[in-house]
């Protein structure tokens, strides 16, 4: 998504465009790793002395309104936001926190087959496998 895209989206929907707000978004659609408000807060902090938290969490929320972004609560403790509202499994990784998305055809299927059976397509869906990747397994050994 480009600038011009975003703006356009802020526009369409009375939001004010902001410098810090575009690099907000600009920097989580970017990701695929699905980063935290703090580490958002300290990626952008050196080109954007005056950002704040509260910005982030606002901008975050207006994303998240916006159906561009999702939030993944993990625990009280763990809040991670996803770019990609496109169906897909998350793999938490159990020990370190990563997180990637897992895309395939056959998830599709599944998907479309359970949206059939419920009779109905839910508002929002999220799926989470959590397991213990390669890095992890590698400190244990």
């Amino acid at each position: 998504m480009d600038d011009q895209e975003l703006i356009n989206i802020f526009r369409e929907n009375r939001l004010k465009v902001t410098t810090q707000r575009l690099a907000i978004c600009k920097f989580i659609v970017s990701r695929a790793d699905h980063p935290s408000a703090d580490q958002i807060y300290h990626a952008l902090k050196t080109d954007y002395p005056t950002i704040s938290l509260g910005t982030i969490y606002k901008t975050l929320g207006l994303l998240e309104e916006l159906g561009l972004i999702q939030k993944l609560r993990f625990n009280e403790s763990s809040i991670r936001y996803d770019p990609d509202m496109e169906l897909h499994i998350n793999m938490v990784c159990s020990k370190c926190g990563k997180i990637y998305d897992y895309k395939a055809d056959n998830v599709k299927k599944m998907w479309d087959s359970i949206i059939l059976d419920l009779g109905f397509k839910p508002k929002r869906q999220r799926i989470d496998i959590y397991y213990e990747c390669d890095d992890c397994k590698e400190i244990e050994s």
